[in-house]
């Protein structure tokens, strides 16, 4: 039933989904439910302090305009061609990316809830023939959004992977000598405990996954940076930057720090791009078994 119904609304032009935005979705989510305004505002305030109130109120309502924007384009992307796909995201660099993944076997791109990042599946177009791509996701727990969302996915091509298989199917497809690329959402919060790489980040102590950077190493596979801009309303461009084109030769926390670095520096240009909804300033560094929250509190952790 949902899916139908996504089906059809993805046939209406672009211009009527960002009227749609505009008109209907951005009042409703801005103005009547006020959806997680005071978790934007306050993530706002922690990431930019040396910006005025009026400022920060600017990026907050361009960023809701942006997150309205991500929603129906991704249900306009249900039905969008690859060849129109290809003129609305361009990935620069690809012919680096390709020489570096077809040489290891496989390549990771570490990418963030930034623009419109359901649009960065359509990678696949850009890659040698041959290579798969693997998107990780997590389950949602709602199953009708769940299957709709792995329906949109996989419109763009390659396949989704729940985390907790991506190893066993990276280990399947190297065995049968079957080149792959790994997305990986790595702007998400990890549990402090579990939490190996911690970063001066956008003024906060923020820790950071490591997926990227242990699978990039486990495998030899080079690991990129999609550098997302925005540079017209439905027109994306992402930049495929190399952050390790031979991991196992980098230190420790070197690729996951350089990814934060590079995702702040994104942020800087845009800030209106990135997904302030989240909690992503929640956790600090655990101390004694404790971990606190961004109020300095402590809390125990369960053994």
């Amino acid at each position: 039933m949902l899916l139908r119904l996504v089906s059809r609304l993805s046939r209406m032009p672009l211009e009527r989904h960002h009227a749609l935005a505009d008109k209907v979705l951005f009042p409703l989510l801005y103005h009547v439910v006020r959806y997680r305004r005071k978790m934007v505002a306050k993530n706002l305030r922690l990431a930019f302090p040396e910006k005025s109130e009026r400022e920060r109120k600017a990026i907050e309502k361009a960023f809701y305009h942006q997150f309205c924007d991500t929603v129906v384009e991704t249900i306009y992307g249900y039905s969008c061609s690859a060849e129109e796909m290809r003129e609305r995201v361009m990935f620069e660099n690809m012919d680096e990316v390709n020489r570096l993944v077809d040489g290891a076997g496989g390549g990771i791109f570490m990418l963030a809830h930034f623009g419109n990042w359901e649009w960065m599946a359509s990678v696949q177009d850009w890659v040698s023939p041959g290579v798969t791509e693997l998107n990780v996701y997590r389950h949602l727990d709602n199953k009708a959004m769940d299957e709709l969302m792995l329906s949109i996915r996989a419109k763009r091509g390659g396949a989704c992977v729940e985390k907790q298989r991506i190893l066993r199917e990276m280990i399947r497809y190297r065995a049968e000598k079957k080149p792959v690329t790994i997305g990986l959402l790595s702007d998400q919060k990890p549990r402090p405990e579990v939490t190996r790489t911690w970063v001066e980040f956008l003024h906060q102590e923020t820790g950071f996954l490591d997926g990227g950077e242990v699978l990039g190493k486990k495998f030899g596979y080079p690991v990129f940076y999609l550098y997302i801009t925005r540079t017209e309303r439905g027109k994306y461009r992402a930049q495929m930057r190399t952050i390790a084109a031979d991991p196992r030769a980098t230190a420790e926390g070197e690729i996951t720090k350089a990814y934060a670095k590079i995702l702040e520096e994104n942020i800087k240009e845009q800030p209106q791009m990135w997904l302030w909804t989240h909690n992503r300033f929640k956790w600090k560094r655990t101390e004694n078994g404790k971990r606190k929250t961004e109020n300095g509190k402590r809390k125990s952790e369960r053994m």
